[in-house]
Formats: structure tokens, sequence, C-alpha cells
């Protein structure tokens, strides 16, 4: 393994919170010169949630869109347990097409590569470099980078089930009420600026709400967020 991805996986083996687990996708990103490094899960009890370097409006636009109904990412790995390049993926119909013009519009790059990893009683997790260049760059770049890459991804799907073994033993949190009313109004599916209204707010003092609640409930963001408040019944939706 080389030096840079030693030290690397060395400093990430001593994260202690998601906030530095996050800080670690931005540092990979760097170190390998990509546009984008995501780690994405789903747990044991069905809790989807990630860390990454994906644009929060990216990241929103996905929800609001529930594109994780049609994204050939999420289904073409499901399927598989070898690492995959994203134009092996079958991106031929018209949603798929749709999808990918949008996330290009949003800064998602035009080469994907990502690892598929299970773990223990059900967890499904994806690991993925995606950056905008030529085919040939792309694969010189993998090709270079295959065998070490594995290794890191399981290193952040070990490092994320660390947390929630963690999670699990602490005391229950308690949202305020302000803090529930956002993260509900976000779970029914509303936009930022649409919940931020529903509360006569600014979306800027949503957001205060809404990252309160995220650090209360030791989520990596919003998404996980949610799904922790209503798996613990702090909301309803």
């Amino acid at each position: 393994m080389k030096t840079g991805l030693q030290d690397f996986l060395e400093a990430l083996q001593e994260v202690e919170n998601f906030e530095e687990f996050q800080d670690a996708t931005l540092k990979l990103r760097d170190l390998l010169g990509v546009s984008h490094v995501v780690y994405h899960w789903v747990n044991s009890v069905g809790e989807r949630f990630g860390a990454g370097t994906y644009s929060t409006e990216w990241v929103d636009r996905y929800l609001e869109r529930d594109y994780l109904r049609i994204d050939p990412v999420i289904f073409g790995c499901f399927q598989r347990f070898t690492p995959v390049s994203w134009k092996q993926l079958d991106w031929s119909s018209k949603a798929a097409k749709a999808f990918l013009l949008d996330a290009l519009e949003y800064g998602v790059g035009n080469q994907g590569y990502t690892i598929p990893i299970r773990g223990p009683k059900g967890q499904f997790a994806l690991f993925t470099l995606n950056h905008t260049t030529t085919d040939e760059a792309w694969e010189r770049l993998i090709a270079r980078h295959a065998r070490d890459l594995v290794v890191v991804a399981h290193e952040f799907n070990k490092k994320a089930l660390y947390f929630e073994n963690q999670k699990a033993t602490q005391p229950s949190v308690s949202l305020s009420p302000r803090e529930a009313t956002a993260i509900t109004h976000i779970a029914k599916g509303l936009s930022r600026s649409q919940a931020a209204a529903e509360m006569g707010i600014s979306e800027h003092t949503l957001r205060v709400y809404i990252e309160s609640a995220r650090h209360k409930l030791g989520a990596m963001n919003t998404t996980h967020a949610v799904a922790r408040a209503l798996s613990l019944g702090l909301i309803i939706v």
C-alpha cells in the first residue's frame, strides 16, 4: 500500500466521532485527487445514512426526488460482491437516464467506481469514488488503487459498525419541540424551504434545528437523523 493511503488508514482508525468520519471522506478525496468520496450504508434495522463529499443540494435533491428507488448504482451493486465501474451498470431506462443527467447537473462526475460491502446481520454498504474525466484516465486511476481501495472501504465500514455498536450502549436522547417538528417535516418529504415555511422560520434557522437534532441523535447526516428519530419513537409520521 502506498504511503499516503497507509497514513490515511492509520488516521481513519483513530477517528472518534461522526464529524471526524465525515472529514475523513474529504481527506481521502483530496489525497486521491477525485471529485467525490462517499460511504453509504443500510444497517441491520434498515436505517440508511452515509458520509461523503456530495453537495448538500444534491443530497437534498436525491431525497426529495426519491432517487433511491431508481438509482442504478444501488440496484446494480446490491446484486454484486465485487467492485464495479458505473459504466458496467444498466443506465438504459428513461428514468435512469434522467437521473444521470440530473446528477451531472449537481456536480456528480461522469465516472464512478463502487465497492459493495456486506456486514453482520444483513448490513449492506457502498463505498464510492466519483470523478469527471475520460474513460482512459479513470481506468488508470482505478487500476493504480484498486486493491488499496478495497481495504479502505472495509476500514470505513468497520469504523461505522463500531459507531453503531457504541451508540446502542448510550443513554436515550430527547429532542426539543422545534427540533422534533423540523425533523418530522423532513421525514414527511418536505423540502427545506417548505419545512421552513410551515414552521414560519428562515431556512437558516431550520438548518440550526436540524443540525442540533442530528448531533443529539449521533447521526451522520439528515437522512440518518430522520431514521434514528423514527426508530426511537421521537417523531411520528
